[in-house]
C-alpha cells in the first residue's frame, strides 16, 4: 500500500516570518479549475497571490477573493490571544500570532497548522471540493482545560491575483445572508455565529504591494475539546451550499490516496504526484495544464506532459488532452515540437495504436503550418535545420529547438508508421536535418555549439553577419536525452563537461560560474533550472554516465520553498537560494519523472 510521511516543519521555522516575497517557505492547495489557496507556512502574506481562496480558469483572469480568516482564541480566564500575522505599511508585523504556531504539517497534500497557548492546542485544516471552487476550513480543539471560544475575522477583497485594492476606490459589493456574506456577487462565505461587521483595515503590505483589506464580519463558537469551528468560502452557484466542510476534507484525503495509488509512488515520489495534480486543471473542453503558481493562465510546456500524465497513471486524461491540442491551432511556434515528442511518448508508453492512427495525419499538418504562419521558426532550406528569428533573447540555429526538431521528424515518422501510413518524404527530412546538426553543432571544445548562425557579439551591433556561439549550456543535452536526439549513440564528452560546469544540488546552471556574463540569477546567465534535471539525467543514461544521487538536493527542497513541490528556479551561486515561482510545473514533472525512471 502505498505510502507518504508528512512534511512536518516546527516553530523556528513557522515562527520567523520573512516579509520578502518569494523568500519563505509557501503552501499551496488548488481546486482543480485553476483556483488556489496559498501563502506561508507562518500566516505571513508576502505575495499578492496569497489568499484563502482565489478564483480563477483557463482564460480567466485570477481574483483573489478571501484574503484571510484571522483566528482570535479566547482562553476559559477571558484572555484574548490572536493566532494570525499581517504586515502592515509601518513596518510593523501585528499581531504576532505565528510565535503560537507548534507545527505545520502538509499531509496527502493537505496542509494543517498546530497553535499552542500553554496547555491549549488550536488546529486547522483546509481542503478543496474536487474540481470545485469550494472551500472548507476546519478549526478543531485538541486540547483545552475548559471551554475556548474561536473567533474567525473574514478579511476580504476582489481584484486582480496580482493587484491591490484600496479603500479609496470602488467600494465592494455586500449582501448579507443569515449565515455570513456575498461578495461583488461573486463568492459567498458561510459559517456558525456570524457577526456583521463592514470596516477597512488600511494598509496591509504583500512583499512590495500594499492593499486594505474588507473585514466583512466574523465567525465565532464556544468549543471544548473534540469540538469545531467551520467555515465554507464557495463561487460558482452562491444559492446551492457546498457539503459539510469535514466531508470535503475527507473526500480530499480518499482522493490523494488514489492518486498515489495510480502513480505506484512511495516516499517522495508520492509527494511529488500529489504535486503534479496541481497543475492538471479541467477546462470547459477537457483537460489542460497550468505552468505553475502562482498561476498566470499561461499553459504549461508539454515537456512537462510524461511527469505530469503519464508517470501518475493518468494516461487516459493525457489522451483526451493531446486529441484537444492536435485539434487546436499551435499558440506558439515551439508548441508542435514537443506535442510530438508527447503523442509519441504516450504511444510508446501506452501502445495506443489507435491514437497514432488518428493523430499523426493532423500533428503532422499542424508542424507544418506552424512553420509556415511567419512565427519566430523557419526551415533553412540550405540544411533543413530550424532558424530563431525575432526578438527572442537567442536567435539563430539554436540547439535544443533543432534537437527537438530532429526528434520530432522522427517520431512523427514512427507514428505514421504506426497509423500505417509510412511516409519516405518524412524519412528523409529527418535524415537530412540529423546529418545537419551532426555537422554543424560539435564545436571544437568537445561540447555542442548553444547557437551556430547566431548574430555576432555584441548583439545587435553585429546585425548582418554570423557568428557561431560555443558557450557550455545545458540546453544541447536534448541532442542525447530525446529519444530520437540527433546525438544518440555519441560519445558524452558534453554530457561530462555539463556535469562538471553546471551541476548543482537542484538542477543545471544557464552558464557556467567562470563564463563572461555570469551572475547566477537572471535567465541564461546562470540561473539554476531544476526543470533541466530529466534531461541531464537522460543524457547520463544514454551515455553510461551514473545518475545515482541526481535527486538527492531536489529531494530535501520539498521541504524548504513551495513544501511539497519544487520551484521554477534557483540562484545558481550556493546555497541557491530560490528564485521565481515557488510551484513549478516543468520541475515537478521532470523530477518525477526522473525518480521513477531511475529510482533503484
Amino acid at each position: 500500500m502505498p505510502r507518504i510521511d508528512p512534511l512536518i516543519l516546527g516553530p523556528q521555522v513557522c515562527g520567523v516570518p520573512v516579509r520578502e516575497a518569494g523568500a519563505g517557505r509557501e503552501w499551496l492547495v488548488t481546486d482543480g479549475l485553476g483556483g488556489w489557496a496559498s501563502g506561508t507556512v507562518s500566516g505571513l502574506r508576502t505575495r499578492p497571490e496569497h489568499a484563502l481562496l482565489t478564483v480563477a480558469g483557463p482564460g480567466r483572469t485570477p481574483h483573489v477573493a478571501l484574503a484571510a480568516l484571522d483566528l482570535t482564541v479566547t482562553l476559559h480566564t477571558g484572555t484574548k490571544v490572536p493566532l494570525y500575522t499581517h504586515a502592515w505599511e509601518s513596518g510593523r508585523l501585528d499581531p504576532d500570532g505565528h510565535h503560537r504556531i507548534e507545527t505545520f504539517t502538509l499531509a496527502g497534500g493537505l496542509p494543517r497548522w498546530r497553535w499552542r497557548i500553554g496547555d491549549v492546542v488550536i488546529e486547522r485544516e483546509l481542503a478543496f471540493a474536487v474540481k470545485k471552487t469550494e472551500l472548507a476550513v476546519v478549526h478543531r480543539v485538541l486540547s483545552a482545560p475548559g471551554p475556548v471560544g474561536l473567533t474567525v475575522a473574514a478579511m476580504c477583497t476582489w481584484r486582480e491575483a496580482a493587484g491591490t485594492r484600496r479603500a479609496d476606490g470602488p467600494g465592494l459589493r455586500i449582501e448579507r445572508v443569515a449565515d455570513g456574506v456575498i461578495v461583488e456577487g461573486a463568492y459567498r462565505l458561510a459559517g456558525p455565529g456570524w457577526q456583521h461587521d463592514g470596516r477597512w483595515h488600511l494598509g496591509a503590505h504583500t512583499g512590495g504591494h500594499t492593499e486594505d483589506l474588507w473585514h466583512a464580519g466574523s465567525f465565532s463558537k464556544q468549543t471544548g475539546p473534540g469540538e469545531t469551528l467551520e467555515i465554507s468560502a464557495w463561487a460558482g452557484n452562491l444559492a446551492d451550499r457546498p457539503p459539510a466542510p469535514p466531508a470535503i476534507l475527507a473526500a480530499a484525503r480518499e482522493r490523494a490516496h488514489r492518486l498515489v495509488t495510480a502513480a505506484k509512488a512511495e516516499g517522495y515520489a508520492g509527494t511529488l504526484a500529489l504535486a503534479a495534480d496541481a497543475f492538471v486543471i479541467q477546462a470547459a473542453d477537457g483537460p489542460a495544464l497550468a505552468d505553475g503558481y502562482p498561476w498566470t493562465g499561461r499553459p504549461a510546456s508539454l515537456a512537462a506532459y510524461e511527469g505530469l500524465l503519464l508517470d501518475t497513471g493518468r494516461a487516459d486524461e493525457g489522451r483526451e488532452l493531446l486529441r484537444t491540442l492536435v485539434e487546436r491551432p499551435a499558440a506558439d511556434a515551439g508548441v508542435p515540437l514537443w506535442l510530438v515528442h508527447a503523442v509519441d511518448r504516450h504511444v510508446t508508453r501506452t501502445g495506443d495504436s489507435d491514437l497514432a492512427r488518428t493523430l499523426a495525419v493532423p500533428l503532422g499538418r499542424l508542424l507544418r503550418q506552424s512553420l509556415n504562419d511567419g512565427g519566430p521558426l523557419t526551415v533553412d532550406p540550405a540544411d533543413g535545420l530550424l532558424r530563431v528569428a525575432g526578438d527572442a533573447p537567442r536567435v539563430g540555429k539554436l540547439v535544443e529547438v533543432n534537437a527537438l526538431w530532429v526528434n520530432a521528424l522522427a517520431a512523427l515518422g514512427d507514428l505514421l508508421a504506426e497509423g500505417g501510413k509510412d511516409d519516405a518524404e518524412a524519412r528523409g527530412r529527418h535524415a537530412r536535418a540529423r546529418e545537419s546538426f551532426l555537422r554543424r553543432f560539435p564545436a571544437p571544445e568537445g561540447w555542442l555549439h548553444d547557437v551556430v548562425e547566431g548574430p555576432a557579439a555584441p548583439y545587435p551591433l553585429g546585425a548582418g553577419t554570423q557568428h557561431d556561439d560555443p558557450t557550455l549550456r545545458p540546453y544541447q543535452l536534448l541532442g542525447w536525452s530525446l529519444p530520437h536526439g540527433p546525438m544518440r549513440g555519441a560519445p558524452g564528452t558534453a554530457v561530462r563537461a555539463c556535469g562538471e560546469a553546471l551541476l548543482t544540488p537542484l538542477g543545471l546552471r544557464t552558464l557556467a560560474p567562470d563564463e563572461y556574463g555570469y551572475d547566477g540569477a537572471t535567465p541564461d546567465q546562470g540561473l539554476v533550472r531544476p526543470g533541466l534535471i530529466g534531461a541531464y539525467a537522460d543524457a547520463c543514461a544514454a551515455t553510461g554516465r551514473p545518475v545515482d544521487g541526481l535527486l538527492d538536493g531536489l529531494a530535501a527542497h520539498l521541504a524548504e520553498w513551495g513544501v511539497g513541490s519544487v520551484g521554477e528556479a534557483a540562484h545558481g551561486d550556493a546555497p541557491h537560494p530560490a528564485l521565481g515561482r515557488p510551484f513549478d510545473a516543468l520541475a515537478v514533472a521532470e523530477t518525477l519523472r526522473t525518480e521513477t525512471r531511475y529510482a533503484p
